[in-house]
This record gives C-alpha cells, structure tokens and sequence, in this order.
C-alpha cells in the first residue's frame, strides 16, 4: 500500500492506496504498443469500392472478329465493343476503360483486406505497456502534454467522480488538479502535415486528459463536451485510447476503483 494523493473537487487528500504494479514499472516495448495501436486502427476502417457491374450495363457488342456478322474489321474503326442501333449500325464505345461510361481500369475492391491481425497475448502486452507509459513524467511530455512539475503519479481521484454528469464539474475537477495550460493546448487545432489537408481531413484534434474508471455512470457525456479529453472504462479500454497516433504517454487520471480493476486485470 502506497500513501499518495487523492484529487477531488474538494480538498485534496492522502490516502493509501494499493498501486498495481503495471503502474509503477517504466515502458519498453513501444514497438509493440505501435503494432497493436495499428491493428485497432485498421479495424475502423470502412472497406470501399466500385460496384462490380459499374460499366457493363449496357447494350454495346464486340464484333472485331472475323466472319462475324457487322464485323468491324478492315474498315478503317476501332475494333471494341459498341452500342448496336435498329438496323445494325454501330454507335458508340462502351464498357472498356478508355470509354465513356465505361468502367475503371484496376478499381478498388471492398473484399480488399484492410484489417490488421495482432496475437492476443501480444495485444494484452502492449496496453499493459501503454498503462506503464501513463506514470512515465518524460514520456507524457514529449507527448507534449502540459502537467505541473509537482504533479504525482499516477494521478488519482476519488470514485465519486464517476457519477459526475455534468461538464462543469470534469472542467473543475482538472483545473483543481493543476492541467489548465493543458486544457488551453488542446482547444486549439493543428494543421495536418501532408496531403492529408486536401484530403477532408486538414485540422488534428489534440488529445487532453483520458479519465479511466471502473463504471459509466454519466462520466463519458460530461467529458465529450471538452476538446480533446475522454472518459472511458477499464474493460473498453484500447491502446489507441492510451497511445494515440501510436505513442505512448497519455496524460491520464484514474479513479480509485479503476485501480482495483486494474489489479485484477493483471491476474488474468
């Protein structure tokens, strides 16, 4: 049992409080926290193509073979496929690539496999490494998060949190604990690097304070009104939660019961 501190809106408290020993080790296996952060990433993901008979419904015929009735051949037209009029005269290409209307050459195909698989014993390694990360002082910095230099870690708040409903109160709450200038960072968008910005997606959302607790009793609605911050529970929690883009160092704040949950995790 460790004697620490115990945030809530109203005085802060030292309390003991038993750490589980996922909490107090230091990360090591990024690579396997950005494997698993990729593969959760890619199960998001909206499978997308062409449909199968786009271009082919029309009437148009091929007749550029020999001794086939109406054939184009040897008079001076391109043998492909087209439309035939009343009468048998031939109209225009269809079907083929290079015609209007025709169908795309090579087009995406949505039994494409977009998913990436990951073991599951590896898979529950890397978020037990990206929960080590959350107590790593230099590893939420270079995040770029923004915390006092007094802050303990883990950062622990009592369970009457996860009956806040309200965004006043998860607004007080992190600015009791001392995260105002993280609060502020994260209120303003970042311009996307790269083509992305042509792409729909040219503003980055960034990422704020992660509350992890043991029941959702109204915790996540008063938390999605407050750019970039979540609130979650130990059982629904992901790697792509605690290490977005892949790395690790998530500012995150953690209920007592949360604590105990996480405890039990680790026995299995």
């Amino acid at each position: 049992m460790t004697k620490t501190k115990i945030h809530s809106k109203g005085k802060t408290k030292e309390k003991k409080v038993e750490i589980p020993k996922t909490l107090q080790e230091k990360t090591r296996r990024t690579d396997l926290i950005q494997r698993a952060h990729n593969a959760e990433k890619s199960n998001k993901h909206q499978p997308k193509g062409t449909d199968s008979r786009a271009g082919f419904r029309t009437t148009a015929q091929y007749r550029g073979r020999r001794q086939v009735y109406g054939t184009t051949r040897n008079i001076g037209r391109a043998r492909l496929p087209r439309i035939v009029h009343p009468g048998g005269r031939l109209g225009e290409v269809r079907r083929v690539p290079q015609a209007r209307g025709g169908h795309r050459a090579h087009p995406p195909k949505p039994e494409k496999k977009i998913k990436k698989q990951i073991n599951q014993k590896e898979r529950k390694k890397a978020l037990k490494e990206a929960l080590k990360a959350t107590t790593d002082r230099k590893e939420i910095e270079k995040r770029g998060h923004l915390i006092p230099k007094d802050l303990e870690l883990p950062i622990i708040v009592d369970n009457e949190v996860e009956k806040y409903k309200k965004t006043r109160q998860v607004t007080e709450l992190l600015e009791k604990i001392g995260l105002e200038k993280d609060l502020e960072k994260s209120k303003g968008k970042k311009t996307r690097a790269g083509k992305g910005k042509a792409r729909g997606r040219k503003k980055r959302q960034r990422k704020t304070a992660l509350i992890v607790t043991q029941e959702e009793n109204g915790i996540k609605r008063a938390t999605r009104n407050i750019p970039g911050a979540e609130a979650t529970t130990v059982k629904q929690l992901s790697v792509e939660q605690l290490a977005p883009g892949g790395q690790p160092g998530r500012l995150t704040i953690y209920t007592e019961n949360a604590l105990k949950e996480i405890k039990k995790m680790e026995n299995n």
